[in-house]
């Protein structure tokens, strides 16, 4: 592989990203931080946010998705800072319409978009000694996607092992709704870019590598990003 910063294993990456919505499961704070998040709701003042989109459109914009194979809640979106909503911005590069550049440094994904424009995610990231760069694409793509805890990762926190034979795709997936999953030279990189439902996760360093969307916002770029497209992820 040809990245910078340190390397997570398949063991990291699930733990980093696990989830668990009931109690039997496991703790997603557990896996993501191993600690709970501190941040609180963000106030917003007026009706607006500081990039000029409402309350109530940003509550549109991350609303359930009932239609899913399972049905997907809403966003609160008062958890998330506004400056990491979907939004269009101005984005001078030279890759190509399609490409996706991940930017860890200021927690946003981008897809080049035609015209020096690009469609700019929120998200999170590797956490400090975890972040790498250099350029991957997309070898496969799933939906609802199981996930296996690697050996590695049974090993250090047995209570995995109930998984050992896949978690299905659901709701309490690490993997969520959909995952890209980042290639170098033919090969699995162990790093994928993912769909979240922790609102409080977008721009933090949390993961051990992998990068993680909004839900809504992931099925966005998936649907809109096929197998081989160009990912560049650039130095923190």
């Amino acid at each position: 592989m040809i990245m910078n910063g340190g390397n997570a294993d398949a063991g990291e990456m699930g733990e980093d990203i696990l989830l668990g919505r009931r109690a039997e499961l496991l703790s997603r704070r557990s896996f993501l931080i191993g600690s709970a998040l501190s941040a609180g709701a963000l106030g917003l003042a007026g009706c607006a946010t500081s990039d000029g989109m409402s309350f109530a459109e940003a509550s549109r914009l991350y609303g359930p998705v009932p239609d899913e194979k399972f049905p997907v809640p809403a966003i609160d979106v008062s958890k998330v800072d506004p400056k990491y909503y979907r939004r269009t911005v101005r984005y001078e590069t030279k890759e190509a319409p399609g490409t996706i550049i991940v930017d860890p440094g200021n927690y946003y994904v981008y897809r080049i978009e035609d015209g020096g424009t690009a469609t700019r995610y929120g998200a999170n990231v590797g956490r400090d000694g975890f972040r790498w760069s250099g350029d991957a694409y997309v070898g496969r793509k799933a939906e609802w996607a199981t996930w296996t805890p690697p050996k590695e990762m049974i090993k250090r926190q047995p209570e995995a092992a109930k998984y050992a034979g896949g978690m299905p795709g659901g709701l309490d997936n690490p993997l969520g709704a959909r995952t890209l999953y980042l290639y170098q030279n033919g090969a699995y990189t162990l790093y994928t870019i993912y769909a979240s439902l922790d609102a409080e996760s977008i721009g933090k360093g949390i993961t051990s590598g992998c990068v993680g969307l909004l839900t809504q916002d992931m099925m966005h770029l998936y649907s809109r990003t096929p197998v081989k497209t160009k990912v560049v992820v650039l130095p923190a």
